[in-house]
């Protein structure tokens, strides 16, 4: 019976990575943004802005913050299901840390002129993950 208890309860306990396989987020279409682009389409593809400076003269600048390669992937949650069952739950220590360096986090400054027009589109390095 305890060996019993102790099997469910690591069953229990695993699901982390497979949870955070299917969470990512699917990438922006960054393409699609160009000078003379609308906000509207520009966070028809990125969101709403991290932050957000309107200059004196009109001029708005959005800071912007998305991930590339952290896409939803059913696969990879099957592989770490499968893992967890194998293992009895002992694949969690190594799967969570594996799922949580996924992806890279970017930045996209986006300057507007007065009409809410695309001026310029200035990437930043990846932000530095620990």
């Amino acid at each position: 019976m305890k060996n019993f208890m102790t099997i469910m309860s690591l069953l229990c306990l695993c699901g982390c990575s497979v949870g955070m396989a299917l969470s990512g987020k699917k990438e922006p279409n960054i393409g699609a943004i160009k000078v003379g682009s609308t906000r509207g389409e520009v966070e028809m593809h990125l969101g709403s802005p991290a932050t957000s400076t309107t200059l004196a003269d009109g001029t708005r600048i959005d800071i912007y913050e998305y991930e590339l390669g952290n896409e939803p992937s059913a696969g990879r949650a099957v592989g770490h299901g499968v893992m967890d069952v194998l293992t009895l739950g002992l694949w969690e220590v190594v799967g969570t840390p594996i799922e949580g360096v996924q992806g890279e986090k970017r930045q996209l400054n986006i300057t507007y002129d007065d009409s809410e027009h695309v001026k310029s589109i200035t990437g930043t390095a990846p932000k530095k993950q620990f």
